[in-house]
């Protein structure tokens, strides 16, 4: 997996193929999240493998193709995740991306299968950053 941190200019780092990147969680990182890309007339999709904190301290770990549009979902409407929705507002604590939508819920239930401890470890070593997260 190839950190977000490591690459310093995604725009031209790009990971390999089969593997996801870490992309911080929170705050204007300078890297555009885009959703959808095309190269040519094929039509390439991006996927994100989430975790939120809510405002009752859980985790929620989810997958979408638009997270700057789930995040929102989940913290205002009636789209949102009931767990979300009843446990607002909710944080995002750390993203991955991901070019397939398997790799994207491969990974989500991976994360799911961890204790809190580990959850937790991973997000936290980007609060360290020189990024600021919310």
């Amino acid at each position: 997996m190839l950190s977000w941190f490591e690459s310093k200019s995604p725009s031209t780092s790009s990971p390999s193929p089969n593997s996801g990147s870490s992309v911080p969680a929170a705050g204007n990182t300078g890297r555009e999240e885009v959703s959808e890309r095309s190269e040519g007339s094929v039509i390439f999709m991006s996927y994100f493998t989430y975790i939120l904190e809510c405002a009752d301290k859980s985790l929620y770990v989810g997958c979408t193709n638009n997270l700057e549009k789930r995040l929102e979902q989940h913290n205002n409407s009636k789209w949102g995740a009931h767990y979300t929705k009843i446990r607002r507002p909710v944080t995002l604590k750390y993203s991955e991306w991901f070019e397939t939508l398997k790799e994207a819920r491969r990974r989500e239930s991976e994360i799911k299968g961890w204790r809190r401890e580990k959850k937790v470890k991973l997000f936290s070593k980007f609060q360290h950053s020189d990024i600021i997260l919310s």
